[in-house]
Parts: structure tokens; sequence; C-alpha cells
């Protein structure tokens, strides 16, 4: 089965914080879908604009897998474990909250926006020791895989059976990558367009896939695009 989620149907908000400006794949805060309450482990992607100087101020999380990739901008963050940091263009950040964590994200930037995908995967233990760690995609060509459960070939080791992969294939250029019928696939574009098994997606949209076999292919179209995929246990 493969699962289609266009960029505009998505849920946006919040319309009373002036700030920030916000698309959610699922449901989250006061948006709610039963229809999107997440796909398996993957319970959160939130596409966040966020003005300059502003930012989310300290707040606390529990056993959830958080994850915050940068499009443009920069991203200030902090937390109680220690963890700290300026997050850029292309660099995955990974806070595993356990049994809880305290933390803030602001604006890096006092005169331009931040653009950043936040998101949470529910964790494969409970109450475990909060931690904190990020690391930069490289790009190139294929798929670079940015988290796993076993930090295998230098990817962010995160507490859950699940792959997360990023690709930046310039205009006309394709990935490629078997699906396993006993996973599940979710593949997000964050930017840029792209053709995946003959499907046309923009930015925001995204595809997935339960129980299915075979190849997918990504093309990506325009000028290039910027996409990720979960593989995620069935």
């Amino acid at each position: 089965m493969i699962i289609e989620r266009p960029s505009a149907s998505r849920g946006h908000g919040p319309a009373t914080v002036a700030w920030l400006d916000s698309r959610h794949t699922f449901s989250f805060g006061d948006y709610y879908d039963p229809a999107w309450m997440g796909f398996g482990v993957l319970r959160v992607i939130n596409e966040d604009r966020v003005a300059p100087g502003a930012g989310f101020p300290t707040h606390g999380h529990a056993n959830m897998e958080i994850l915050s990739y940068v499009l443009d901008g920069a991203l200030a963050h902090e937390d109680s474990t220690g963890g700290g940091g300026v997050i850029r263009p292309g660099e995955l950040q990974w806070m595993s909250a356990g049994h809880g964590v305290r933390h803030s994200e602001f604006n890096g930037s006092r005169t331009e926006p931040v653009h950043f995908l936040q998101i949470w995967l529910q964790p494969d233990r409970v109450n475990a020791t909060p931690a904190y760690a990020q690391r930069a995609a490289t790009g190139g060509d294929g798929w670079q895989l940015l988290a796993s459960p076993d930090g295998r070939d230098g990817s962010l080791a995160i507490r859950q059976d699940a792959l997360v992969r990023n690709a930046r294939p310039a205009a006309d250029t394709a990935v490629d990558l078997v699906l396993d019928p006993g996973r599940r696939y979710w593949l997000h574009v964050a930017q840029g367009t792209v053709e995946a098994n003959g499907r046309a997606l923009a930015a925001g949209d995204a595809l997935g896939f339960e129980g299915e076999s075979g190849p997918l292919q990504v093309t990506a179209r325009g000028n290039g695009a910027d996409v990720l995929l979960f593989d995620l246990p069935a």
C-alpha cells in the first residue's frame, strides 16, 4: 500500500504565535486529525519557520527521540544534559528525551529566519538516560545514512529500530533503494521537486509505503532536491 500525504493537506498552526509558521504532517498541538496520528513509530514531522531572534523557550519532554534537520538559517539549542550548539543547513541534531529533559530551541540569527524540520520517533525503551548529539549530512551521490540503531557508518545512534537516510540529488539525477515488504517507509521531500516511482512530489509532500517490495527510485527535477527517507519497523 502507498499512502499519499500532499503538503497542502497538512495541519497549519499555531495561529496565535506570530513568530512561528508550522506545517504538521501528523497530529500535533492544536492540530488533531485521527486519520493522521503518525506512521508506525514516526510520530511527528513539523516543518517550522521561526522569525529572527524568536524561538521555543525552555520546556520539557520525556520518552521521545527528537531530531531536528535544518534547511535554511541557524538553530540554537540548549538542554539540561549540557548539550548545545548551533545547527546549520544540512545538519541533523538528535536529542533522546529519556526519563526527562528540558531544552530550548531559538533562531540563531537576529536578522534571518530559520527553516527546519522537527521530527519525533517513539523510542524502543522508556526512562533511559537523556542524550544529545549532532552530525552533518555531507551530500554526495546516493543515500546517506544519518541515524540508525547502532550508529553504523558514522550515523547518529538513536534508540529505535529505524534508519534515517538523506539524499540531495542534482537535477535529473536518481537515487534508488530496494524496499523490504517487512518494513515501513516514509519519504518526505524537504526541498525541491522529485518524481518517486512516477509520482510527482514537491517540497512538503510525502509518501508512505507499507508491505511494498521492489525498487524505489527518486529522481530530482528542477534545481535538485533534498529528501529524507525513514525506514521503520512494521
